[in-house]
Parts: structure tokens; sequence; C-alpha cells
């Protein structure tokens, strides 16, 4: 993954606070990030596959879900620059309903 790819992943808001969340709460299922975002399925499906196809995000199947999480092999450099972001008050205050959203679905275990 090249810099320039990563950054321009990280310009779509649906997918920057896709990886807001999963870097915050750990792997997550597309119905939770649906739920915590307010968006169709179908969208927020489509940004995970752009994040996973370019290597940010691997998932896993684990009976009928799929997780999605940051991937384990990302460059050193992005994984810095995931956690500076899930760690910035400034995007927490922007995206704290996203949060509190996602810490009201039943069954979500954080």
């Amino acid at each position: 993954m090249l810099p320039h790819q990563f950054f321009k992943l990280l310009s779509d808001e649906t997918r920057l606070r896709c990886l807001l969340l999963i870097a915050r709460h750990g792997p997550l299922r597309v119905s939770e990030l649906t739920a915590a975002l307010e968006e169709s399925q179908p969208k927020i499906s489509r940004h995970l596959a752009q994040l996973r196809n370019l290597g940010v995000f691997k998932d896993e199947r684990q009976g009928q879900s799929v997780y999605y999480a940051i991937a384990d092999n990302i460059p050193g450099w992005s994984r810095k620059v995931i956690e500076g972001l899930a760690k910035s008050n400034c995007l927490q205050d922007n995206y704290e309903a996203d949060i509190q959203r996602l810490l009201s679905i039943p069954n979500h275990s954080d």
C-alpha cells in the first residue's frame, strides 16, 4: 500500500468513520457499522470492501457473521496514523454520536 492510496481512502468520511470505530472498538460486523453510522448496508459494505482490498482491513467469518478488523500486516507508518486518529480527541468529539450508537446496540460487547 502506497501512502497516497491510504490517504485517498481516508479522504472519504464514511471510510474514516468505519476505520475510527474499528480502531477504537475492535472487530465489528457490517450490521454494527450500519447502525452506528446510520448508513445503508450496501454503502457500508462497498466502503469496507475498498478498505479490505487495499489491505487496511481484514475480514473473518465467525458463524454467520463477518467481522472486519485492522489488518495485521499493514505498514508501520499507516498503523501509527490509525492509532493517532483513534486517540484524537478532536475526532472523538466530531464522531461521538457514532460511538454512542455503537455502544447502544444490543449484544455489542466492547
